[in-house]
């Protein structure tokens, strides 16, 4: 895809949804990096159900420490993993009270030291809570970045990497964002849906999946 192809890609999509945001809830810096550790193998929609009800009552580290790892559990048993994440999220809360002064700290090393916290998770933290202009590669974005041919890559950091020297401004800080609502409701795994997606165009993928009867 072409520079000025990837800019009419984003300008779209910026177009149709001009103030893109997760879909995770959270209430402040510390939920949003508990709720992006549990969503991994799992749903936004699964996450939220699962912490409405923890974050009303549990919103800082040292309230999760103090709720300790099996009273996570009951809060988070319907997450798959739930276990390890459960142990997680209590290591990553004890780091953050030792080594952070119980806040989140903003940059990538530091992210990645913490207890469950890869580079997915750090560039979605950087992003959203920080406003730093990253590219969390999950599912969503990797297949988008390969199928239409906007950041092709055998691997997520290889379509992180050029998404980095790809995505132009102003679009950079919600480019994470567009990317993967674009690749959960219209650029699907099983069947795109080509018929109703605002940058059909520009896309490499063929054949277009037509509009299904009635559409």
């Amino acid at each position: 895809m072409k520079k000025d192809q990837i800019f009419e890609f984003f300008r779209r999509l910026a177009e149709a949804n001009p103030s893109p945001e997760t879909e995770l809830e959270f209430v402040n810096d510390y939920t949003l990096l508990v709720a992006v550790v549990l969503s991994a193998q799992a749903t936004d929609a699964g996450v939220n159900k699962a912490t409405r009800a923890l974050f009303r009552d549990v919103d800082t580290p040292e309230k999760m420490i103090s709720l300790g790892e099996e009273g996570l559990k009951q809060h988070i048993r319907t997450i798959g993993l739930f276990n390890t994440k459960a142990k997680n999220v209590i290591a990553l809360s004890e780091a953050l009270v030792a080594e952070h002064g119980g806040r989140v700290p903003a940059d990538r090393d530091a992210l990645e030291k913490l207890p469950g916290v890869g580079r997915k998770t750090a560039n979605v933290v950087m992003n959203t809570a920080f406003g730093q202009e990253t590219f969390a590669v999950d599912t969503h974005i990797f297949r988008v970045g390969n199928r239409t041919g906007l950041a092709p890559g055998k691997t997520p950091l290889a379509v992180e990497k050029k998404l980095e020297a790809r995505v132009p401004q102003p679009f950079r800080l919600g480019a994470h964002h567009w990317l993967i609502l674009h690749g959960r409701y219209v650029c699907k795994a099983r069947r795109p849906e080509c018929w109703r997606c605002v940058v059909e165009d520009l896309c490499r993928y063929k054949p277009k999946t037509p509009a299904p009867a009635g559409a």
